[in-house]
């Protein structure tokens, strides 16, 4: 039977004669068959299997050890220092020298009995010493093993143990290549000024450019956050290129909080040139600041954009900057029943290209659901709306340029209806749900000023309908009187299944204002919409929404997303077609693009993956990637490879390829 003796209380209990002081080197507990302790050269013999526990934590493994008290030397067979669940240094020759352990002719690994036929890497060495203050590892001549195959060698070596997160020191490079650009080496330099507060500077090296400089800076303070990404070169041509990505975030109390955000480039194609950009149209720089409240929210912000595309024309985004960016909205408590009020405010200004707008808007609603007889549900509404504009060299709808103010005020009101019905069952629940609603507004002469502040316009969908106003943003406004009505089929399994059928349409009373004849919309009854969505929690998940010709039920429009297996088994798909037309009569060139991806896990360890954007209708790939992937406990490496068919400017589409390597300590990379 093993037996068990904490070092520390065995001491304490000795005649104060001895003078014997414990520091954080001495053995704490030592577990051993047998343990012996001789009183007059201080020391202990342990049999059989022994593990020993210092007080600064350090864990010890080994067969019949022979130690000093105060742990100077140490002797025994199979001697194995633990840092980690699986991280061990191995060596016959240990000792110790204040707060350093020396072990001589070692090994260190990180791997222990990660794989049936051997460690997957080991580190043999003529010295190795961990330093119990500093927490770091230093080798000497270390010859780095796969499967005990040597595979280089070094001088010397120094790294942390895997008690320190934050270390700092050069990170494992990476490697890639493109066709524009020529190899590029990364060589990562990680900072660590505290355990909330680092940096990576990376060094770039490319073989058809000059090198490029990339930082990546964090800190995290008790209520706030900070975070910049950076790049920059001087490039063969003479010229300066770069980018500042910001987002920090201030919490003010327990209901504020500040953002201030910063992204800019020296161009519009530097981001995809060298590999940061990430499909986004724009630059946005600005901060907000919002409050919160139990039934209120304000929000203040403000914007300046930098344009990334290189055509002109009119955006689904303002084209301009924004400043300032007030919204507010209130919510009483149920004044009586379930009924309250809403109120909500809202202040824009936009600027630019010599043109500016203000705009003020003022909303009161009041909102009253009730649940009648027969499980039908009856929601009734009214809202009073006021806007107030001022533009300067603004173009309006008419294509002229106007200064002056303009005001309008929007009154409406809507009643919705719907009934529920269940039916409940052993393998499915069934619910059929039919849905009105009918809204009434203010017929105005014109239903928008500007030619574009903050609406795109409208396209008829599921989730536009049975909503108050059916166009994107507020400057458009709906003109007049009309209906929403539609049914939805919904079941559910005691598995977690669940379907989901939705078939709705919108019906006019009054002439529409001149509308997209891509939209959907008609004068009178429009197309068909709906929604089909299945999720059986396992291995599928679809989501799909379409538009009908409201005259031949024809497809019109159609987008899915579809996902197949598992988290290691999957297939990506994503599909939207919408047939345009050019006039009423005339089709043009309908937009067809298919995204996919699959990922296979071939076998434990390895899997590879692949995603790719296909125009069908120009019958060519956008992009496309894809990637073998080796995960191992103790260490990883991955080859990828990227293409894109973009042309912008002084970018042409570039194949990329990326090579990377790393090891893993106890889930730590490196």
């Amino acid at each position: 039977m093993k037996k068990t003796i904490t070092y520390f209380t065995f001491l304490f209990m000795m005649p104060a004669a001895y003078g014997m002081t414990v520091d954080a080197n001495e053995p704490k507990t030592i577990t051993a068959e047998k343990i012996e302790y001789d009183v007059n050269s201080k020391t202990i013999k342990t049999s059989g299997d022994t593990e020993i526990i210092n007080e600064s934590g350090q864990r010890m493994t080994l067969t019949d050890s022979y130690l000093t008290r105060n742990g100077q030397n140490l002797s025994g067979s199979d001697i194995q220092i633990w840092l980690g669940d699986n991280v061990y240094i191995e060596s016959d020759n240990i000792t110790r020298d204040g707060p350093e352990t020396i072990a001589l002719d070692a090994t260190f690994t990180a791997c222990d009995n990660c794989d049936a036929y051997g460690d997957a890497w080991q580190i043999s060495t003529t010295k190795i010493v961990h330093d119990m203050d500093s927490h770091m590892i230093r080798f000497y001549n270390p010859v780095l093993r796969t499967y005990d195959v040597p595979i280089f060698w070094l001088p010397i070596f120094e790294m942390p143990d895997p008690t320190i997160k934050h270390k700092s020191g050069f990170l494992t490079p990476d490697i890639g290549s493109t066709n524009n650009m020529g190899t590029q080496i990364n060589l990562p330099l990680y900072i660590a000024f505290s355990d909330t507060h680092d940096m990576t500077i990376t060094a770039s090296y490319l073989t058809k450019e000059n090198p490029l400089i990339q930082m990546e800076h964090r800190l995290n303070l008790s209520h706030s956050e900070y975070r910049t990404n950076a790049a920059y070169t001087h490039n063969r041509a003479g010229e300066d290129r770069w980018y500042i990505f910001n987002n920090d975030v201030i919490e003010l109390g327990e209901y504020a909080r500040a953002t201030i955000f910063l992204e800019r480039a020296s161009d519009k194609t530097f981001l995809q040139k060298y590999g940061f950009y990430d499909d986004q149209p724009y630059l946005d720089s600005g901060a907000s600041v919002e409050l919160f409240g139990q039934s209120g929210y304000v929000v203040a912000d403000a914007h300046i954009f930098q344009e990334l595309r290189s055509t002109t024309g009119h955006y689904s985004t303002p084209s301009g900057n924004i400043l300032p960016n007030i919204r507010a909205t209130y919510q009483t408590a149920p004044i009586f029943s379930e009924t309250y009020l809403t109120f909500d405010a809202d202040v824009l200004g936009i600027s630019g290209d010599g043109t500016s707008s203000q705009r003020m808007i003022g909303d009161a609603r009041i909102v009253s659901p009730w649940t009648l007889w027969g499980g039908n549900r009856i929601t009734a509404s009214l809202s009073a709306r006021y806007d107030l504009y001022h533009f300067n060299n603004t173009e309006m709808i008419n294509l002229q340029h106007f200064s002056g103010l303009k005001d309008r005020f929007l009154p409406s009101g809507y009643v919705e209806w719907s009934l529920p019905l269940f039916r409940p069952g052993d393998q499915w629940t069934h619910v059929i749900e039919p849905r009105a609603r009918l809204t009434v507004m203010r017929r105005t002469g014109e239903d928008q000023f500007a030619l574009n502040n903050d609406s795109a316009g409208a396209l008829l969908s599921d989730a536009m309908l049975f909503s108050d106003n059916r166009f994107t943003g507020l400057d458009l406004w709906e003109n007049g009187t009309y209906a929403d009505y539609g049914m939805r089929y919904a079941a559910f399994s005691p598995d977690g299944d669940m379907l989901e059928v939705f078939v709705g349409q919108t019906y006019d009373f009054t002439d529409r204002a001149d509308t997209d004849i891509n939209s959907g919309f008609h004068n009178g009854a429009s197309d068909f919409v709906g929604r089909l969505e299945y999720n059986n929690m396992e291995w599928i998940d679809l989501n799909t929404r379409f538009r009908l010709g409201r005259d031949d039920l024809s497809l019109q429009h159609i987008e899915t997303s579809a996902i197949l297996g598992t988290s290691k088994n999957f297939i990506n798909i994503g599909h939207i077609w919408s047939q345009q037309f050019m006039d009423a009569y005339t089709p043009n060139a309908a937009i067809n693009e298919l995204m996919a991806g699959i990922g296979i896990q071939l076998t434990e360890r390895w899997s590879v993956r692949f995603n790719a954007i296909y125009n069908m209708t120009n019958g060519e790939f956008q992009r496309h990637a894809g990637g073998i992937f080796y995960t191992h406990p103790c260490y990883y490496l991955s080859v990828e490879y990227h293409h894109d068919n973009a042309v912008k400017e002084d970018y042409v589409g570039t194949t990329s390829f990326q090579f990377k390597f790393g090891m893993s300590i106890n889930g730590q990379r490196y």
